[in-house]
């Protein structure tokens, strides 16, 4: 395997499968399984959630709701998102750990840096939810946090895309896939890769990401083991 530690980051959306909202247990089951064959491997993961197919704060605050008192809904939607993504890895046999950046002790453990990597160092999988715990920080942002925190060797942004394109390849048929892009020329040419502060953060700690298409089987194997898929992002 290229990668010895990784952070996965996964959209809230993505759990929705091919429903308009909420979570399909088949797509979970999916990813379950695709992440129990990289663990087999020796790699170790560690994965931060969306919450945006139950609550987005933005969303909520261009409602009239109070932005702060959004966010920490959001952050509520992501720590369900990682207690299902928990339960159907472990169906899948594997042995994990929620940590959750608010503390709701019945549920999760709260983010202690030395135990993740205890328990990252004993081949479980580790789930950060709650955010970075802070209002006005996406989970793009956490999910730069962490990796830097427990010194990931990179971030996969697993999404419905296969990578980077100068255009949106869902609205335009003639746009173009990027195989590799620095960070400058991401800023450069105003692409969406992540938030601003968490794609400065990365940048700033070197740390490489890598953009591929979560729903294809087999995908999460191949950019762990090194194959030329999906956009990566390094300087």
């Amino acid at each position: 395997m290229k990668y010895k530690r990784i952070l996965l980051k996964l959209s809230g959306e993505a759990l929705m499968g091919n429903r308009q909202y909420g979570i399909d247990p088949e797509r979970l089951a999916e990813y379950a399984q695709d992440i129990k064959e990289i663990t087999e491997k020796g790699v170790q993961v560690a994965i931060v959630i969306g919450g945006g197919n139950i609550f987005r704060g933005v969303a909520g605050a261009s409602n009239g709701m109070d932005r702060v008192q959004g966010d920490h809904m959001g952050m509520l939607a992501t720590v369900i998102n990682g207690l299902a993504l928990q339960s159907a890895l472990e169906d899948a046999g594997l042995k994990t750990r929620l940590q959750t950046a608010i503390k709701i002790n019945e549920v999760a453990e709260p983010f202690i840096r030395r135990k993740a990597l205890s328990h990252l160092n004993k081949g479980r999988v580790v789930i950060f939810g709650g955010g970075t715990g802070n209002p006005y920080f996406t989970t793009d942002s956490a999910a730069v946090l962490r990796a830097i925190e427990i010194q990931a060797d990179v971030i996969l942004k697993g999404t419905r895309v296969d990578g980077i394109y100068n255009a949106d390849p869902e609205k335009d048929n003639n746009a173009t896939k990027f195989n590799f892009i620095s960070f400058d020329d991401v800023l450069s040419k105003g692409l969406k890769v992540m938030d601003t502060t968490a794609f400065t953060l990365s940048q700033e700690n070197e740390l490489p990401i890598i953009v591929f298409d979560m729903n294809k089987k087999g995908n999460l194997l191949k950019v762990v083991s090194g194959e030329k898929i999906g956009t990566e992002v390094n300087i």
